[in-house]
């Protein structure tokens, strides 16, 4: 086979959805996200908001476009979930001290205590979806998803 010989992707009816990586993930986190909704609404908590608690549990002080990418979010519901917590008192926001234009988000104790009264939930859920799955399985997994995301990564975090 040389350079010049074009490789057959076959067509996703051959593939078919249940063999499709894209189709399960999105599956996945949307049974995920779904099986948090009812607990995140008690706490007064959308998506994108539990998102940024967790990540600003973990991630000391990000700027607001760093935020953006470690959730997953688009910038604009990002910026609308901001402004709720921060109205909560669960959030807030310093100018950074390098650069006057950048933002940093800072999660309050308030923000926290909501967060680890949420983090039972998230880890309840990601239990389920490993259940009946070996350890070594589920960090072979969790490795290969390391590897997957550093394949598509645009950005460096």
């Amino acid at each position: 086979m040389n350079d010049e010989t074009p490789i057959l992707t076959p067509r996703l009816g051959e593939i078919g959805l249940s063999s499709f990586a894209p189709y399960l993930m999105n599956r996945i986190m949307g049974r995920y996200n779904a099986s948090l909704r009812d607990e995140m609404a008690s706490l007064g908590l959308t998506t994108p908001k539990m998102r940024a608690l967790a990540v600003l549990s973990v991630v000391e002080a990000p700027l607001i476009r760093e935020l953006a990418v470690y959730t997953v979010t688009d910038p604009s519901t990002l910026s609308r979930a901001l402004d709720q917590l921060q109205a909560d008192g669960l959030t807030r926001r310093e100018t950074d001290t390098s650069d006057s234009r950048a933002v940093r988000v800072i999660i309050t104790d308030t923000g926290r205590a909501a967060f680890e009264a949420f983090w039972p939930h998230m880890a309840n859920a990601q239990a389920r979806m490993f259940r009946g799955i070996a350890e070594e399985e589920r960090r072979a997994f969790v490795g290969t998803l390391q590897k997957m995301l550093t394949n598509i990564r645009k950005h460096e975090i």
